[in-house]
């Protein structure tokens, strides 16, 4: 909640920032003979003081068809253009709100925020999708890293005579070099996957299609960030338990199984798990951060 409750804010600034930018207005006095200025279909401004910038209301699309004749002299007139209206019998009648003063729900309301709206529930499946495929990508980079250095070992092996009897010292900064190399390179397509998504879902969903994947992506990411934590050290764990001669000690059959498992459970609980964390931070802070960008230039798809 405090999530959303930080993003429903940043787009509260974000449409405030809207009508500053817009032209100003002349004053109106009486909200019930007030002269707007539309800035989009759903969005009016209207300057209330002298001194005071444009002060931007909200219309409520669902009821944009159906309402007074206010509402029908707005949706007549262009986008930039200014038109006198009853803003105050809109407002008496819901259908019209004041950003500065608008609720949670005003904003739920105002951007369809439901399972029913097909951008919210793509946008739930985006999240859920990106906590899965970053998984995925840092999974495969620990496989990749480890490749590399056993390779690099057994070069090392083979080239410098005498590592086995003690006589020569193998060369550490090589072994370095590759998991320092590998723990940038590798991070790269993951980083991108938590900066671009939010961007490209706001762009293209709307507000309330990332509103969806922050729920998705928040919920999936803890659930999974649990489970790959405990499973990977219940394998590794298992691994140590079975070397203390449990069920056989080692060399058995369940002794192999608990090294591939812990194979599995070492990136599990100290790579993919906590790195969860990161991404959900990650993406809730692009999509703070682009709020007002999404507000202006997102496309109106699904409200």
């Amino acid at each position: 909640l405090a999530l959303l409750a930080a993003y429903v804010e940043e787009v509260r600034v974000g449409f405030e920032r809207w009508a500053h930018k817009a032209p100003l207005v002349a004053v109106s006095d009486d909200l019930s003979h007030a002269n707007v200025l539309k800035i989009s279909d759903s969005v009016i401004a209207v300057r209330e003081k002298e001194d005071a910038p444009n002060t931007t209301y909200l219309i409520f699309p669902q009821m944009a068809a159906k309402g007074p004749a206010s509402l029908q002299e707005i949706a007549q007139v262009e986008t930039g253009g200014t038109v006198t209206v009853d803003l105050q019998e809109l407002l008496d009648a819901g259908l019209a709100v004041s950003n500065r003063t608008a609720t949670m729900p005003d904003f739920v309301r105002f951007y369809n925020v439901s399972v029913m709206n097909p951008g919210v529930l793509v946008g739930i499946f985006m999240g859920v999708m990106l906590a899965f495929v970053f998984c995925a990508l840092t999974m495969k980079a620990v496989g990749r890293a480890a490749g590399k250095m056993v390779e690099e070992v057994r070069r090392q092996f083979r080239e410098i005579p005498g590592i086995m009897e003690g006589t020569a010292d193998p060369d550490y900064a090589a072994c370095v070099d590759i998991s320092t190399a590998a723990a940038q390179k590798e991070m790269v397509l993951p980083a991108l996957l938590g900066l671009l998504v939010p961007v490209a879902v706001g762009m293209l969903l709307g507000v309330g299609g990332v509103m969806g994947m922050l729920c998705g992506g928040l919920t999936a990411g803890f659930a999974v960030a649990i489970m790959m934590a405990n499973a990977g050290g219940a394998w590794d764990n298992a691994k140590k338990y079975i070397e203390g001669g449990a069920h056989g000690g080692k060399g058995t059959d369940a002794h192999k199984a608990t090294v591939v498992g812990d194979t599995v459970g070492d990136p599990f609980k100290d790579t993919s798990g906590p790195s969860l964390n990161i991404l959900i931070k990650l993406m809730s802070m692009v999509s703070v951060v682009f709020a007002g960008f999404v507000v202006q230039y997102g496309l109106k798809l699904f409200y």
